[in-house]
């Protein structure tokens, strides 16, 4: 009895020495090599392996057990955020993606998943680089549409009140504190439908981006539907990125809204992609949606023509008087799953960690950072929510070693009466 007892101790001293004896190749160290035949090239003399198709068309190794090796242990499988993020590293990005695919990414084990992120991060972008945002609400309140999740629509008592666009001197003003504490990009959100009808109110904004980027900032705007002239227009103002969020899934999209078809969200991400605008262009997770319709949101922004620009991955924050305000808070795994597999699946993208950021402590945004966002809003409030505290997000940018990331001019660069003034300010500032 004695014996048998000590089988198992002795099997795995047995596979230790057996390690141990095995040279570090580059072969077993296959995520951190360049070499592109990472698919078969693990074989261990003795050690017998097989290389089966998995969903969504990836290969990965499976080293089979061996009777006097494993003694019966379980097969060690690649996971398919491995195989994908491999695949990302060494190649251009896809925008065939199949559903199945990303699910298969998304329910790899988180382990993996954050591994991953962090590698194809790494390799794609400025590694400790983060870019500041500033969100403001220039016009608040009183939006027709009934988004479920919205305290700016006229449907709900949220307390929120109807206000008229915000002056030039006010939003300058903001703009010029963002660029002080940090931000480098300026975006501006407007509740509205669309901007059909709005023609004094849009010409407004057209000189706030003007005059924004003259300071040497990145310029967004959300502004709901826009019309091919109107889209154009911004493009020569010198708008940078144009956000408008997909929200969920297809399939989940009407239970969130009923006064906006999905097809029109594409229509207006068409329309500023024609215009040569970046795509700014993501959604919000816990909305009572299911895992599958995160998938799917990430499937079709993964699969339009050109992946987005930015890609901001909100947690619901449940406001009082709105259909989801007893919706149940996003857990930090969530955010890491949905941010780590946008990561692998649109490399090049900034992953912005964005509304919900507030719920989460220091340590919880740093798994954030490392799953591959890049990028968060600064500044007391986005758009009508309370946001993160300046100083704590300061502090937090020294203890992780975060750089902040510069404007990028190469983006929404149809400004060239300006462009070069506006790079020796950024410079200069």
């Amino acid at each position: 009895m004695a014996l048998a007892a000590l089988r198992p101790v002795t099997n795995r001293l047995a596979l230790l020495r057996r390690l141990a004896s095995l040279s570090f190749s580059s072969q077993l160290i296959a995520p951190f090599n360049s070499n592109p035949t990472w698919q078969n090239s693990d074989h261990v003399a003795g050690v017998p392996s097989v290389t089966p198709p998995v969903c969504g068309g990836f290969s990965r190794q499976v080293r089979e057990p061996h009777s006097e090796v494993l003694s019966g242990a379980a097969s060690i499988e690649q996971s398919p955020a491995a195989a994908a993020g491999e695949h990302a590293i060494r190649n251009e990005p896809r925008n065939d993606w199949t559903r199945e695919e990303i699910q298969a990414i998304y329910e790899s084990p988180l382990m993996d998943l954050l591994l991953y992120g962090a590698q194809v991060h790494k390799h794609t972008h400025t590694w400790r680089e983060v870019q500041q945002c500033t969100l403001l609400s220039i016009k608040t309140g009183g939006c027709s549409e009934d988004c479920s999740y919205c305290p700016q629509s006229s449907r709900y008592n949220t307390g929120v009140q109807a206000q008229k666009l915000l002056s030039e001197d006010v939003v300058l003003e903001a703009a010029k504190k963002a660029k002080e504490a940090g931000s480098s990009r300026f975006c501006m959100g407007a509740a509205w439908r669309d901007t059909v009808g709005r023609k004094t109110n849009f010409n407004q904004i057209l000189e706030y981006v003007k005059e924004i980027r003259a300071m040497g900032m990145e310029v967004c705007c959300t502004l709901g539907m826009l019309e091919k002239k109107q889209a154009e227009q911004l493009k020569t103002a010198g708008l940078t990125a144009y956000n408008h969020n997909l929200d969920t899934s297809r399939e989940y999209y009407p239970n969130i809204i009923t006064t906006r078809s999905y097809d029109e969200r594409l229509k207006t991400l068409e329309l500023v992609r024609d215009a040569g605008i970046s795509v700014c262009s993501g959604g919000i997770i816990g909305l009572g949606e299911a895992e599958e319709d995160r998938v799917g949101l990430l499937h079709t922004l993964a699969t339009l023509p050109e992946h987005p620009e930015s890609v901001p991955i909100n947690a619901l924050l449940a406001v009082k008087g709105t259909p989801l305000e007893n919706q149940k808070p996003v857990e930090v795994w969530e955010m890491v799953r949905m941010i780590a597999t946008a990561r692998i699946v649109m490399p090049k993208a900034m992953v912005r960690l964005s509304a919900g950021r507030v719920r989460f402590s220091q340590p919880e945004q740093a798994l954030c950072f490392m799953a591959g966002a890049n990028s968060i809003f600064t500044g007391e409030k986005l758009l009508t929510t309370p946001n993160n505290d300046k100083d704590a997000d300061q502090q937090m940018f020294q203890t992780l070693g975060l750089i902040p990331k510069p404007p990028n001019f190469q983006l929404g660069h149809s400004y060239s009466s300006g462009d070069e003034s506006v790079e020796e300010a950024a410079v200069s500032a």
